[in-house]
């Protein structure tokens, strides 16, 4: 699928829209993932809300492209392109304007989904053991409960590896996979071996190793991890890279950025600022940050003086380096492309 997709692109952009969204509700069904996934996957693909219904067990369960349930009940669309029932149960998108281009495919592929799905289990399903495992509120008898049920050794050290729906996957790892519901957005989740530090497939984040009393930290280090991917440049982080900063990252309240950041955008915006950035958080002097960012010694000492007039103190002090990294790295979360949800744009859902 993945090499149909490359050789496609270049030929018919729509052709490859319309296999990225087969290519995702594959994944979904190999990974067994639940009714309220898959249901997730479709909104965000639609970029609206999609619907379930069910006559046995009795059950209606609608979901935003953010992956929010929505309560109350809903009037199947008017238009009979925007729904989809066999009797057993019934499916719908709740868009108000005319069906978009991948709709119908989208409703086809999530029927299937859904069929397996059932024809398997034979019941709907409840929360998955998955958001137990990684959601921090949940007692520590609850997430052992459901490790155990996943057949996971609470003294083995794992490992969590997060994507987009939209993730290209060259080669699928041998995992317990399901789609969690986070702040930003239905992520496909893995777990895996502790010395698993790569895949190939991006944008990915890994996470830190842990033991099953420590997921929560691990899982969110790798959407923090995941945020920090730069495809295809870096299409895998893992999180052993940036180690306790992910923490700070991650706890870092919503709305209170470090100062620095303002100035860290206005760097940014000359063509070489942000990879000047980059070049010099991740190296211990000018000379090493130019090699890095492949320019002579000099242009490089001149940029880094403009970083300077611009931060308001020395970049490349102790204290300095470490405020520009801090603020660097905030930056890149807010600017972060890879968890951006694609968006129907003239009737067609694009992909990230």
């Amino acid at each position: 699928m993945q090499e149909l997709l490359g050789r496609l692109r270049a030929l018919d952009p729509d052709a490859v829209v319309s296999l990225r969204v087969i290519a995702c509700f594959d994944e979904l069904i190999v990974g067994k993932v639940n009714s309220r996934a898959l249901l997730s996957a479709a909104a965000s693909l639609t970029g609206c809300a999609v619907g379930l219904r069910s006559d046995s067990p009795a059950r209606e369960l609608r979901v935003t492209p953010t992956g929010d349930e929505l309560s109350g009940g809903y009037e199947l669309p008017a238009d009979p392109r925007l729904h989809w029932s066999d009797g057993a149960f019934t499916i719908w998108l709740e868009r108000d304007d005319e069906p978009h281009a991948n709709d119908a495919l989208i409703i086809e592929r999530l029927s299937l989904a859904l069929r397996v799905r059932y024809d398997r289990s034979g019941t709907a399903d409840g929360r998955r053991d998955f958001s137990l495992l990684v959601d921090p509120d949940v007692d520590q008898a609850r997430r052992f409960e459901a490790a155990a049920r996943q057949g996971l050794d609470l003294s083995t050290r794992y490992r969590f590896v997060v994507a987009p729906l939209f993730a290209t996957w060259r080669l699928h790892p041998s995992a317990r996979e399901d789609v969690i519901t986070t702040a930003v957005g239905p992520l496909h989740t893995l777990i895996v071996p502790e010395d698993t530090t790569t895949v190939d497939a991006g944008p990915v984040g890994i996470g830190l190793p842990a033991r099953v009393v420590d997921f929560p930290r691990s899982f969110r280090a790798s959407v923090v991890a995941l945020r920090l991917a730069q495809p295809p440049e870096t299409p895998v982080v893992l999180a052993d890279t940036y180690g306790g900063l992910l923490d700070v990252l991650a706890d870092l309240p919503a709305g209170h950025e470090p100062a620095e950041v303002p100035a860290v955008a206005r760097i940014a915006t000359h063509g070489w600022g942000a990879a000047t950035l980059d070049s010099l958080v991740r190296t211990g002097s000018v000379r090493q940050a130019a090699q890095l960012a492949g320019i002579h010694h000099s242009t490089m000492t001149t940029r880094v003086a403009t970083v300077a007039e611009e931060l308001g103190f020395d970049p490349l002090d102790g204290i300095g380096r470490l405020r520009l990294c801090l603020a660097y790295l905030v930056w890149r979360l807010q600017t972060s492309g890879p968890l951006t949800l694609p968006a129907p744009v003239d009737g067609i859902a694009r992909t990230a």
